[in-house]
């Protein structure tokens, strides 16, 4: 059976993930041509380049621009320039791009219009250090961040008041031009301030909360980056600004549409269908924890009413880094997950990053069988060893379940699912 339920759970990360592809959701939201103006594309995020292909496509007049995506994210395009950087620690390439895009929103009048393409990734991958602070500074608070099992809204609030583009600057640099962003949600929420460290929109955060989010997970700034935060010289512009007044802001493709792609698809495969929310958070392995403690109940509730069923759910994990294993959030919520089924027969459970990439590594998460843990203890693979060391991509890895499809080229953040026989 667990052919079958490896090919469904393919076919429902697939159906999530097509949902969220730039060519049919951003030409909707394409903005009026400028009457008088012209029309200059800039963004940021995994999805960006995608995003910009589809503007080319559908757009009639002439237009121009530059969007920065991750290594191995870029798409052809004739019009628009794309460059890759780093991500999710910030290089110099992501450096130059940042501060080409504010040099092009300054140079814009009121007859002109910024279109503003921003997907998850973007906050990495737009870096601008905030005046005394160097690129490595930028890159240890990047990386004590990513290490602490802070949350996505954590860590952008400290992003945006370390930076001179995020939090809403680069919408104030590009004041008085028409600006209108189209965002590829991948935050629990779709708080589009959240969303790449809301580089167009207002922020309400403070450098305040900054200092306690990193007082909260143990990060020890250095002396630069405490200077700034201590300092908050230069507030992030909030609501009610008058330079943002009239900008526009359009979420073209959501978490939650990918989660009702695959809903419809299990459904057709027969399955009852357990909605558990788009945006989950939490420490990966407990999240899993809890989520095989569900599944197991509703294998030994003997109801045939509510199988077979596909739990599913989305958002964003966190793990705290203690090891030095290799691995991301969706590979090691499976890990945790196949330790706490311990082989249970009937459950097969995938959890992938619509991004493709879980972390670093090359693989978009992984999945487990009954078979899972038997498999690996004939490979010499310990469930218990290598959550200590964090490294479930090694474990997964060696018994062939990790789950590898390279770049998609648009970002909705998680996808997990739960089949119940």
């Amino acid at each position: 059976m667990s052919d079958i339920q490896i090919a469904l759970m393919n076919k429902m990360f697939g159906a999530a993930v097509e949902a969220a592809m730039p060519r049919t959701c951003v030409p909707p939201y394409l903005p009026t041509p400028p009457a008088g103006g012209k029309l200059v594309v800039v963004g940021a995020g995994k999805a960006s380049a995608a995003m910009a292909k589809a503007v080319e496509e559908n757009w009639d007049g002439p237009l121009e621009g530059l969007v920065v995506t991750r290594y191995d994210y870029g798409v052809a395009c004739e019009h628009i320039e794309i460059v890759e950087a780093a991500h999710p620690v910030p290089d110099n390439a992501g450096l130059d791009a940042a501060a080409r895009i504010m040099e092009i929103a300054r140079g814009l009048g009121e007859d002109d219009v910024m279109l503003c393409l921003i997907s998850g990734g973007g906050s990495a991958l737009l870096t601008m250090p905030a005046d005394g602070m160097t690129l490595e500074d930028k890159q240890n608070v990047n990386n004590a961040l990513l290490k602490s099992g802070a949350t996505i809204s954590e860590m952008n609030c400290v992003r945006k008041h370390l930076s001179g583009i995020k939090g809403g600057r680069l919408a104030v640099a590009a004041h008085p031009a028409r600006l209108v962003s189209l965002l590829i949600s991948d935050v629990p929420g779709d708080d589009p301030s959240v969303i790449a460290s809301g580089p167009t929109v207002p922020d309400d955060t403070t450098y305040s909360d900054a200092m306690d989010i990193l007082e909260k997970h143990g990060i020890m700034p250095n002396n630069n980056v405490a200077d700034i935060l201590m300092a908050a010289a230069d507030e992030t512009p909030k609501t009610g600004d008058p330079r943002l007044a009239g900008n526009e802001t359009e979420l073209v493709a959501l978490p939650k549409a990918s989660l009702e792609a695959a809903r419809v698809i299990a459904e057709e495969a027969g399955y009852t269908t357990l909605m558990l929310g788009d945006d989950l958070e939490g420490e990966a392995k407990e999240v899993a924890r809890e989520h095989a403690a569900l599944a197991l109940k509703i294998k030994q509730s003997g109801d045939s009413s509510s199988t077979p069923c596909a739990i599913i759910s989305g958002g964003e994990t966190t793990v705290i880094v203690r090891g030095p294993g290799r691995g991301g959030r969706n590979s090691e919520y499976m890990l945790a997950m196949a330790q706490a089924l311990d082989g249970t027969e009937g459950i097969c459970a995938m959890a992938c990053d619509t991004d493709g990439i879980d972390g670093t590594e090359d693989n978009a998460g992984a999945l487990i069988t009954p078979t899972t843990l038997r498999r690996a203890a004939q490979a010499g693979q310990s469930p218990e060893s290598a959550l200590e060391k964090n490294d479930s991509y090694g474990f997964f890895e060696q018994i062939g379940d990790l789950v590898v499809c390279g770049p998609t080229f648009t970002n909705v953040n998680d996808f997990r699912v739960i089949l119940i026989e």
